[in-house]
């Protein structure tokens, strides 16, 4: 099981892994480098490409570093919601902190984050505040996607949230707490959405602070039209869900 080597650190970082071999060692060897009191759980859905093994081995001499072995590739919400519920059952950390393994987001603005939560009880990495920004790689159609489909969710959820898709995120151990994880039915940008969306529903407080999202340069990009087509129809399934059948 996950954390039988573990520190006891305030902090744990959660990342999510699908074939990643290519990124996953430097981004922990750059999480190390801040010097934090924070523990790191990689959550790996079986990879193909051996992600899980390369983890296994800095293992040997990394403390704070444990990882999850998924059995079969099932997307990232389910993997966050599996990761979230054991770590609320361990008890042990105060902030919870969820990031990607592609470099898209920056090692660097932890410490920010972490800040940030003093005061809130959720803190969202948001491209679309002031200072925030995305890689000029992005097409201008994609732009256009990731901007319409935040002001879509938005409507749908009444989330006063720029960035709603982000996936850069703090949470304190009491927020996850007060919310049903079993009720997280959504995957890819749809379950970011949801867990923001349970956690409003909570009245928990939430702050955004601007971060650059940067492409990935290893590795191939998860994010396809199936997943953005699931994200638009499964949030008029989600308030639906919360207008008719609110047990």
């Amino acid at each position: 099981m996950p954390f039988n080597q573990m520190l006891n650190n305030t902090t744990v970082i959660v990342i999510p892994t699908y074939n990643e071999k290519d990124n996953i060692k430097k981004l922990i060897s750059e999480i190390l480098k801040l010097s934090l009191p924070v523990d790191i759980l990689v959550v790996d859905d079986d990879s193909p490409d051996e992600t899980g093994d390369i983890v296994e081995s800095m293992k040997e001499t990394t403390p704070n570093l444990d990882i999850m072995h998924r059995k079969k590739k099932e997307g990232l919400g389910p993997a966050y919601v599996e990761a979230f519920r054991y770590i609320l059952n361990e008890k042990k950390y105060d902030y919870i902190i969820q990031m990607d393994a592609d470099f898209s987001h920056n090692p660097k603005d932890i410490p920010r984050l972490l800040e940030a939560a003093r005061s809130y009880d959720v803190v969202v990495g948001s491209r679309y505040i002031k200072g925030g920004g995305v890689s000029d790689q992005w097409s201008t159609l994609r732009k256009l996607i990731s901007r319409m489909g935040n002001i879509y969710a938005r409507i749908i959820t009444g989330l006063n949230i720029k960035d709603c898709t982000a996936g850069f995120k703090c949470y304190k151990w009491e927020a996850l707490q007060s919310i049903s994880l079993e009720k997280i039915f959504l995957n890819g940008y749809g379950f970011q959405i949801q867990i923001l969306y349970e956690l409003n529903k909570a009245n928990l407080s939430m702050g955004e602070i601007p971060i650059f999202f940067d492409e990935r340069t290893k590795g191939v990009s998860k994010m396809n039209l199936k997943i953005v087509v699931e994200a638009f129809f499964s949030l008029i399934l989600l308030r639906f869900k919360n207008m008719f059948f609110k047990k």
